[in-house]
């Protein structure tokens, strides 16, 4: 069985980090295909830690808008 699930990658100096949005899982990498891969390994390690029952469901829609704030003075 397949479970699909959302990730969202940021850079970070000189690394990727990918974040399982429904999870809560983080992992890294120096390139993207590599944080996608340990990603993948860490929610298949989570999910043997911690079973499959209640799993949280992906809607598969993911809107992401860059925006600014005043900050300062």
């Amino acid at each position: 069985m397949f479970k699909k699930f959302i990730a969202i990658i940021t850079r970070e100096e000189n690394w990727y980090v990918a974040y399982c949005v429904e999870l809560g899982v983080v992992s890294q990498g120096r390139t993207i295909e590599e944080s996608k891969a340990n990603l993948k390994e860490a929610v298949e390690l989570y999910l043997e830690s911690f079973g499959e029952e209640d799993l949280p469901t992906s809607t598969g829609e993911v809107m992401l808008y860059p925006f600014e704030v005043a900050v300062g003075g």
